[in-house]
């Protein structure tokens, strides 16, 4: 297969929008951070606008109307072209199901989490812990406010997954602090 004209994950999450409706790009925007997709996506105006300058040059995206409201500037409303929604369900079907080697950065530090220390390490770990517990609050506060809003369940099925492995992270990250402080880790001599 050769490789994808557009792999930035951003242009993924405008597609998907774009399923279910032309839109201007500060809709985009807009209808991401009221779903809560900024811990799924990088969002930020510069990249938002160049990525969907970066799909209308594949033709995968394509201008349909201008619109103004009031005072505001004029806004360029895009819709799915044919080859861009082709491309779009093909990506995903992709992503779905051939998992990909990520290098997650703390995987890569709890690869050497001997250096820290027995001591060091079990604080960092439980540190850790009270992190992901409010990134699970948050998470669970985002999915009762918008499914309450009535957005269907299926827009925020990312976060429920989130939520599941922040949730498996967190119990192993208790798990392994409780295993250093109790011994029950045993400490290489050379650390």
């Amino acid at each position: 297969m050769p490789p994808r004209k557009v792999r930035n994950t951003l242009a993924l999450a405008l597609l998907g929008l774009l399923l279910e409706r032309p839109m201007h790009p500060y809709e985009m925007a807009s209808t991401l951070r009221e779903r809560h997709k900024g811990s799924t996506f990088k969002i930020n105006p510069g990249s938002l606008y160049d990525t969907v300058e970066s799909l209308a040059k594949h033709r995968w995206i394509e201008p349909v109307e201008t619109v103004r409201e009031g005072n505001r500037p004029e806004r360029t409303v895009y819709a799915h072209t044919e080859l861009g929604r082709q491309e779009f369900v093909a990506w995903l079907d992709e992503l779905v199901r051939e998992p990909v080697a990520e290098y997650p950065k703390f995987v890569a530090a709890v690869s050497y989490l001997g250096a820290l220390g027995p001591e060091r390490a079990a604080d960092a770990l439980e540190e850790r812990a009270r992190h992901l517990t409010e990134r699970i609050d948050g998470a669970e506060t985002a999915l009762a406010e918008t499914v309450g809003k009535g957005a269907p369940r299926l827009f925020m099925i990312e976060v429920e997954f989130v939520r599941h492995a922040w949730r498996a992270e967190l119990d192993w990250a208790r798990r392994t602090a409780a295993e250093i402080r109790s011994g029950a880790l045993p400490w290489p001599e050379n650390f």
